[in-house]
């Protein structure tokens, strides 16, 4: 290299501390002054505080020849920034956060230029990707010509190369800039507004017409680095050093033999490393090592310093630049992150903020970083935390689920906090205590807040069983009770064969074994006999205990009204509740099953496990097991525990009201908290039936599925096409069950004069059989007879299923004396 291209990238470092000269037109450079490196002399206009502009003595080609061709370290820190912003898409929008934009522009100039055609000579990622390297490279910065249309349309951008280009400052009336002058390729130079130029630059600390690039700070390393690849280069090329050196006795050798031998040591690349053989006088013989010296030691210890600083002042991992080695795929993804969140997010803002001052107010410019999957860490870590507090009731559903970038539900469920999970809501306002059944509705009178009065609920008992709910339910002072009465004259056994130690399932299961195919038929008909109007006894045992049971019954003062009739407002409050609790449910349990079909202990030892090396013995030829990733009894459980809480608090509600339209008084019987209970059941059976469906589908799956991925598809898919299905049919179901099973307990225990009329919705989805039975007057606590089955009310849950599912059906409760 000639002497007068020596001072490389130091030289621009750190500026002459003196006064300038006065004639900056003579450029000198000097190498070492007072043991410190210094730059070339200032240069070209001087800014509004009279003082040389720190940028202009910058040497835009030392600087691509010398630092950025000749350094690898720079060249792949360089591309490495600077490729993410040709690859990534322009948006503007307002509104939202760091991850979407509120609301967007589709259709602003702005955004076809950048995203699509630049200029006629570079696309938009061209044009980003040398904008970005420019900004690294420059200490100027970099200027952008925009042109517009006749009708003042943006219609293109280009890219100005920073050493042609002067600024020139305003110093009449401190705008910072009068104009830019631009000399172009054929010597002209253009005068440029500066509405005209977009100037973006990394912001220097004093000088507002200068910036920085991380070249300043590594230039001293990207010095060294080049300059000793040089070297031993240059050392190679010049050297013909052997790699060692025999000396033999050479008295009586030829002296054309010497000379062949000298001329071994002739210099050159294809000479080094051969074995010499010198004299070394009357019988000597000996050999020197020279295929190792310090100097190349040496080398290697400057090269990994000089690659480490140069890497260090762009903020650019090692890893990011293809070596990912002696690194934990931990310590690699938090590289990578790091690399984004410190280095080019603030790149990308940099370029993005300079096209801000095109659009109107509130609107920007951003990189959309949306793909970019570093920089979900942080999301990721706060989806964990969020999920934490939730499940220990410190934050709502609806909280949870902004937190992590959904939308929120926005029902009573959803807004209150759980204390725990699935056990005892707290809600958010008046109105949502009424929706969850814990206090009066406000719209109906009742006192705001007020606690609600009657029989107590239940403790919850989410960490056991339904069943134990059951249980608890039936150890409450029951209510006198008429058919009960009845039933222990007749030496009959009532009570469910439930245990806290049982499942939901089995609850389900012992109480549908202890309810004979008549019901309570023959009790009832005995109640039909001691109604009647003879006042002859009857014959029978039983005749006599409904005498006695009647006569011990305390009756009531009932107001002479239209009796009381659950309302369709009824059914769908706790419809949507449902609903809502479901799909919170069915929307983890979809997480939960996609996250184990990736768990390593899942796919171990079948076909999708991925081997680590030919002989990983946990890769072989088996499908997955399907029921294990399902795991139907876990979520059936879990689905009982999450809607009894729900449903309980709506069958106290209903059963309170009928208390009260018919006896004036709002105590509740224990069998209304029991009938929710059972209705649960009921619901943990539907997700049961639907997680079967779901493994069968797995194994289905499993026969041309080539990786997990078309396992996770399926399974997607499935929850797409049949959860909203399901959703409807257990909300439905568990509506019309619950608050009739509530309304009826209650209108038992108001005592026997209580009769009660099947109301349909009259209207085509009603089934024949329930036509029949619209307008059917009969007493409470006698079934209805549809089909030679019996119903003690619609959607009873002991029933067939075809004769209750998506049944909407009612019963209007009246006196004796009222009835029709």
């Amino acid at each position: 290299m000639p002497r007068q291209f020596l001072p490389t990238l130091r030289g621009l470092l750190v500026p002459r501390s003196a006064a300038p000269p006065p004639a900056p037109t003579a450029e000198t450079k000097d190498l070492l002054a007072g043991n410190a490196y210094v730059s070339m002399t200032y240069a070209g206009v001087t800014n509004v505080w009279g003082t040389p502009g720190r940028a202009d003595g910058w040497d835009m080609e030392r600087v691509i020849v010398e630092g950025y061709e000749r350094s690898i370290w720079t060249f792949k820190s360089i591309e490495a920034i600077s490729k993410h912003a040709s690859t990534l898409p322009i948006q503007i929008g307002r509104g939202g956060d760091e991850r979407r934009f509120e609301e967007t522009l589709d259709d602003h100039p702005l955004l076809k230029l950048l995203n699509k055609k630049a200029n006629p000579l570079e696309t938009g990622d061209v044009f980003k990707k040398r904008l970005s390297a420019q900004l690294l490279l420059s200490k100027k910065g970099v200027f952008i010509e925009k042109t517009y249309s006749r009708g003042g349309t943006l219609v293109r951008l280009d890219l100005l190369p920073p050493d042609r280009v002067q600024i020139i400052p305003d110093d009449r009336n401190a705008d910072y800039v009068k104009h830019f002058e631009f000399t172009d390729y054929s010597g002209h130079v253009r005068e440029l507004l500066p509405k005209h130029v977009i100037w973006i630059r990394d912001p220097h600390p004093l000088d507002p017409f200068c910036g920085v690039t991380p070249l300043e700070a590594a230039g001293l390393s990207i010095d060294l680095d080049v300059k000793a690849r040089t070297y031993n280069i240059s050392f190679i090329d010049n050297d013909g050093r052997p790699g060692g050196i025999v000396g033999i006795d050479l008295d009586g050798v030829d002296q054309r033999e010497v000379d062949r031998i000298q001329k071994r040591l002739a210099p050159g690349a294809h000479n080094a490393g051969q074995l010499t053989l010198v004299g070394t006088g009357p019988g000597g013989v000996t050999y020197v090592d020279t295929s190792a010296r310090p100097r190349e030691m040496a080398y290697e210890t400057l090269s990994g310093t000089s690659k480490g600083e140069i890497l260090a002042a762009f903020g650019v991992p090692e890893s990011i630049v293809g070596n990912a080695s002696e690194r934990t795929y931990a310590n690699a993804d938090r590289e990578e992150y790091n690399f984004w969140d410190h280095t080019e997010l603030p790149h990308l803002n940099l370029i993005a903020s300079g096209f801000d001052p095109d659009l109107d107010d509130e609107w920007i410019v951003r990189f959309d970083t949306s793909s970019v999957q570093a920089l979900e860490f942080p999301r990721r870590q706060a989806r964990e935390e969020a999920r934490k507090e939730w499940e220990a009731g410190l934050i709502t559903i609806d909280e949870y689920r902004e937190i992590a970038g959904r939308p929120a539900f926005n029902v009573p469920q959803s807004r209150a906090l759980w204390i725990s999970p699935q056990k005892a809501p707290v809600p958010a306002n008046d109105q949502d205590a009424a929706a969850l059944g814990l206090g009066p509705d406000p719209a109906a009178g009742g006192t705001p807040g007020a606690a609600p009065t009657g029989a107590p609920l239940p403790p919850g008992t989410a960490p056991e069983t339904a069943a134990a709910d059951v249980a608890a339910a039936r150890a409450l002072d029951a209510g006198p009770n008429a058919a009960a009465d009845v039933a222990a004259a007749r030496d009959q056994e009532t009570s469910l064969a439930l245990h806290a130690g049982s499942t939901a399932t089995e609850a389900v299961a012992a109480a549908r074994a202890a309810v004979t195919d008549s019901g309570p038929g023959e009790a009832a008909a005995d109640v039909d006999r001691a109604r009647s109007p003879q006042n002859a006894a009857l014959p029978g045992d039983a005749a006599e205990d409904v005498d006695a049971a009647r006569a011990s019954v305390e009756t009531k003062a009932m107001p002479k009204d239209n009796g009381y009739e659950v309302t369709d407002d009824d059914f769908d409050a706790l419809s949507m509740a449902v609903a809502a609790a479901v799909t919170a449910l069915l929307t983890r349990q979809e997480g939960v099953i996609l996250a184990r079909l990736r768990a390593p202990k899942i796919r171990k030892y079948t076909r999708y496990w991925d081997p680590e090396n030919d002989n990983d013995a946990r890769h072989v030829d088996a499908d997955l097991d399907q029921d294990r990733v399902v795991s139907a009894a876990r979520w059936s459980e879990e689905t009982s525990q999450t809607l009894a809480p729900i449903l309980q608090q709506a069958a106290i509600a209903t059963a309170r009201k009928v208390g009260q339209a018919l006896t004036g008084t709002d105590e509740v019987p224990p069998s209304a908290a029991a009938a929710a209970i059972v209705t649960a059941a009921y619901a943990s059976e539907a997700i049961t039936r639907f997680l079967a469906e779901l493994a069968a589908v797995l194994r289905d799956a499993q026969h041309d599925a080539t990786d997990v991925g078309d396992l996770e598809h399926a399974v997607v898919s499935y929850y797409h096409s049949a959860e909203p299905a399901l959703i409807a049919r257990v909300a439905e179901t568990c509506a019309v069950a619950t608050i009739n099973g509530a309304a009826d307990a209650a209108a038992e225990h108001a005592g026997p004069d209580i009769v009660r009329t099947w109301i349909t919705r009259e209207d085509t989805r009603v089934r024949p059989a329930h036509k029949a039975l619209h307008g059917k007057t009969l007493p409470v606590g006698t079934p209805y007879t549809v089909d030679g089955a019996s119903l003690r009310y619609p959607g009873d849950p002991f029933a067939p299923i075809a004769l209750t599912i998506n049944c909407r059906c009612r019963l209007h409760y009246n006196t004796d004396e009222e009835s029709p």
